[in-house]
């Protein structure tokens, strides 16, 4: 499998996505009380949070090749 570039923001949107699957999980083994109303908000915040990691990262790689290709030009 080729090498493929760091994505922050899949990897912040799975840990956010696994971490209320885990809560959901201990909530249904009856090890924790938890209300949905508690999970529903961390989940969606996780998502956006992810979403704007990844429009950071896009922006920070954009700027680094425009850079390079500038340097390249001159």
């Amino acid at each position: 499998m080729r090498r493929h570039e760091f994505q922050p923001g899949r990897l912040l949107a799975g840990l956010v996505l696994t971490a209320a699957g885990v809560l959901y999980l201990l909530d249904a083994a009856g090890e924790t009380d938890l209300p949905w109303f508690l999970v529903v908000p961390m989940a969606v915040g996780g998502l956006v949070l992810a979403a704007l990691v990844g429009l950071v990262t896009y922006a920070v790689r954009r700027d680094r090749r425009d850079r390079i290709t500038e340097s390249r030009d001159q």
